[in-house]
């Protein structure tokens, strides 16, 4: 590989390092943070997360859409990165810093501020995601590229996990009340900033294909009869709900299951070997093909994390053992459905004509954040429910039950489901080479009456 493909490669990796900085905190961390430290009414906080993320859904194929669709100096996709990223980067500090409030106007400022950062999160993700299936027409070229996107979404994912901790140990904070406030207020100070860096490096050093003729409106219907995306698509959802469940309740199952403060260190074990692991899953890929490396990936993470359903008060050995054994499988789930992803918009634009991988993403990043609403809405009211007490030093058993049950048990059964439907994905190397090999004599035959 040349430095110049490691340079393009790199840059167009740098947005995916602080948008991965901006799940984190939002699914992971700022849940529990706002229910109590600052305070907010715990079903509100799950209510408000689920009705936020179903509107915001309808946004994604809509600028999916125009993202096709536009035209500029920039091209299609650049200047939505870089125009988003303005107030990406202002809404991140909002939520971050929240005021004092009380519990109502906390979850309500929450709720505000998140509404912000949902839009133009998407206005960036969207395109610049669209953006790295244009990037190369080779099979394995695009897992290898998307891996460098997704190794950073890791490593974005490992800054943001380990920062809080580091952050409180340098300046000698504890890690509740207002020592939390101050190291999310810091945090918003570090990436705040960073997120128009690192979107204006990808949209400065990262090219456009030349434009092809833009595709029509938006329907479900047209991309319900690409059998190979909706099989991706479905699998994918079916195991996204399966890993934000878990994702979600990491914080509460620690510290009340486990009886530990080291929900972070969990965090950072499981993304450090995803990490580390993921050019693994690149290589089988390559060495066999797309689809059994996905699914052996989805069973080795599965079946590792079966095991937490058993531990109990003191098990933090046994649980880092099994957050291991299931990061390992993680890299694999992550990388190899985004080179998926470039394969089925080949297969969609010999079928419809033309190229839209904004509707396709679009429509992904739709599953995406309702699998995150249904992670977030069920398992946050379904604590309520069981009588979950907010700073409590132990919790009721059948809070102990319902944490081990949403933890474990729900995300296992649904990504065991995942795993099937995998099964069943169609759009194998060789078909796709027959798939490349027709749009290349379409692509010549128009070149050929254009000219």
């Amino acid at each position: 590989m040349s430095p110049a493909d490691v340079w393009l490669r790199a840059c167009y990796a740098a947005p995916g390092f602080v948008l991965a900085f901006v799940g984190i905190p939002v699914y992971v961390l700022l849940p529990k943070f706002y229910t109590d430290v600052v305070g907010a009414n715990v079903a509100l906080v799950g209510v408000l997360l689920v009705v936020l993320r179903l509107a915001d859904g309808i946004t994604d194929p809509a600028i999916g859409t125009l993202s096709d669709r536009t035209q500029s100096r920039w091209g299609r996709r650049r200047v939505w990165i870089v125009a988003g990223s303005l107030p990406l980067a202002a809404s991140l500090y909002l939520v971050l810093v929240p005021p004092e409030l009380g519990p109502t106007a906390a979850a309500l400022w929450f709720g505000g501020s998140l509404a912000v950062l949902y839009l133009s999160w998407t206005a960036v993700a969207v395109p610049y995601e669209a953006l790295g299936l244009e990037l190369s027409e080779d099979y394995d070229a695009r897992t290898a590229l998307l891996g460098w996107r997704d190794s950073a979404v890791i490593v974005g994912t490992l800054a943001a996990a380990a920062a809080p901790v580091v952050i409180q140990r340098a300046a000698g904070w504890g890690g509740s009340g207002p020592d939390e406030r101050n190291t999310y207020w810091v945090l918003a100070l570090i990436y705040a900033p960073l997120v128009p860096l690192a979107c204006f490096v990808c949209a400065r050093f990262v090219p456009e294909r030349a434009p092809r003729p833009p595709g029509g409106r938006f329907r479900w219907r047209a991309l319900a009869a690409n059998r190979p995306f909706m099989i991706l698509l479905l699998s994918y959802t079916v195991a996204a709900i399966g890993s934000n469940l878990p994702a979600v309740l990491l914080p509460f199952y620690v510290k009340y299951v486990l009886g530990s403060e080291q929900a972070a260190g969990f965090l950072l074990l499981y993304f450090c070997v995803g990490a580390g692991l993921l050019p693994m899953w690149v290589w089988i890929s390559q060495r066999t093909d797309k689809r059994p490396a996905w699914v052996g990936a989805m069973l080795v993470n599965t079946g590792a994390f079966a095991g937490v359903f058993f531990l109990g008060a003191g098990d933090t050995v046994g649980y880092g053992i099994l957050v291991a054994l299931s990061g390992v499988g993680f890299g694999g789930t992550l990388v190899i459905p985004s080179a998926l992803q470039a394969d089925v918009a080949d297969y969609d634009e010999l079928r419809r004509g033309h190229r839209q991988e904004g509707q396709l993403l679009g429509a992904w990043s739709v599953a995406r954040k309702f699998a995150a609403a249904a992670g977030v809405g069920v398992a946050l009211p379904l604590l309520d429910l069981a009588g979950y007490v907010p700073n409590a030093e132990v919790q009721s058993p059948r809070v102990l039950l319902t944490l081990r049950a949403c933890y474990c048990l729900v995300p296992v059964g649904l990504n065991l489901i995942a795993i099937a439907i995998a099964c069943y994905y169609p759009l194998t190397r060789e078909r796709h080479a027959r798939v490349a090999r027709l749009l290349a004599r379409r692509r010549a035959r128009a070149e050929a009456r254009g000219a």
